[in-house]
């Protein structure tokens, strides 16, 4: 996930209260990219050359995977709504029910990934671990490193049962039993070279 940022725009600042269908609204006319932390708007900062070429490599293994599936693949700019109307945007997310082309949020989610950014490691691997588990349709959230390879996945039998958490590296598969399929995670970090980012640190 791209590291946040809360502002006050002004013109957020004249419109209160805030609800989820105001957001939605509202966003949609901006030029940078929000999330809703049930409150108010919350800005997206940018992410890096190496958040974008994993994000694209999920999409990529989870397109050949589920064509021809009841399932579809979306994110980043497809929402979610969790718990206390909060609005997140997953990198990925799998929901297997259809819906208009026209929709601002997915429904039915069953899978959500985020890759975990410098600056968004909190938010991803503790508020939102709690709002995915809001969420009844959710089964299965795959947070995944950017600087190093390697997965926790946290899944779940039903809506209200507790996550368990299971750590894979570069050398495990990814199954995703929710919706019949699995690949390698090392698909997941294809052309990334984490040696570029031990450079800059050892540059700093």
């Amino acid at each position: 996930m791209q590291s946040r940022a809360r502002v006050k725009p002004m013109n957020v600042a004249l419109q209160k209260p805030w609800t989820p269908d105001r957001f939605l609204a509202w966003a949609e006319t901006q030029d940078e990219r929000y999330e809703f932390d049930g409150i108010q708007p919350v800005a997206m900062t940018g992410g890096n050359a190496g958040h974008d070429r994993i994000t694209t490599n999920i999409h990529i293994a989870l397109r050949s995977r589920l064509r021809g599936t009841p399932c579809s693949h979306h994110g980043p700019n497809l929402g979610l709504q969790t718990i206390a109307a909060k609005i997140r945007y997953p990198d990925a997310l799998i929901t297997c029910t259809k819906f208009p082309r026209t929709e601002k949020l997915a429904p039915n989610v069953m899978v959500v990934f985020e890759v975990v950014s410098p600056t968004s490691g909190a938010l991803d691997r503790i508020d939102k671990v709690r709002e995915y588990a809001g969420v009844p349709s959710i089964l299965r959230y795959v947070i995944v490193e950017s600087n190093a390879p390697g997965l926790q996945v946290l899944y779940r039998d039903n809506g209200e049962s507790p996550w368990t958490v299971h750590p894979l590296t570069k050398n495990d598969v990814l199954a995703i039993p929710e919706v019949g399929i699995e690949f390698p995670v090392a698909e997941i970090y294809e052309d990334i070279d984490f040696r570029d980012a031990e450079t800059d640190d050892e540059g700093a």
